[in-house]
């Protein structure tokens, strides 16, 4: 999907905005409920040039080195309406050599994605605050999810919905099952 206006102008600002809510979680171990166990996912965004590592952004590195991204800090809870983390990206501003940016989320905490309520993510036009995409997260074993990967094409930046599944507790755990997302 090319990342353009209603008019074909492409776009210069998006962010991803990933959401979730804090569960009650089973234990598999003695049969309760743990109504106070923590879920703390973390959005991140993963550059590349070709199929080589550049630059990322997540909660422990909150802007790339290009000042084009940004992440809007982490939030270990999820506590709250709406939007828990956000990532913003302008993209005339991206260094040249990347050619992809791919965005996932994983669970820091541990939990699967099954076991969290209400986890979505979108796409959003930050000049309008027009929603391009959006998709609701879940209902699997995973730990993280590839949701989407933005591609520098000519003459805009164009975005490709993933949704596939990875186990993964941390951005640099998910890099190497990124491979099969790349050129």
């Amino acid at each position: 999907m090319p990342l353009v206006d209603s008019v074909g102008t492409a776009l210069e600002q998006v962010a991803m905005a990933v959401g979730w809510d804090a569960a009650a979680i089973w234990s598999e171990v003695d049969g309760t409920i743990n109504a106070e166990r923590r879920v703390d996912l973390n959005s991140a965004a993963v550059l590349f040039a070709g199929d080589q590592l550049v630059d990322a952004v997540y909660h422990e590195q909150l802007g790339s080195r290009d000042a084009a991204i940004s992440h809007s800090g982490d939030s270990p809870t999820g506590e709250g309406r709406g939007d828990n983390e956000v990532i913003s990206l302008e993209l005339a501003q991206i260094d040249p050599q990347v050619t992809s940016v791919i965005l996932l989320v994983t669970s820091y905490s541990g939990q699967s994605l099954a076991q969290i309520d209400n986890v979505y993510y979108r796409l959003l036009d930050t000049m309008t605050g027009t929603e391009i995409a959006r998709c609701a997260i879940g209902n699997g074993p995973h730990t993280g999810v590839v949701l989407g990967k933005l591609v520098r094409a000519q003459p805009c930046w164009h975005f490709v919905g993933i949704g596939a599944g990875l186990y993964a507790h941390h951005v640099a755990e998910a890099v190497p099952q990124l491979a099969p997302y790349l050129p």
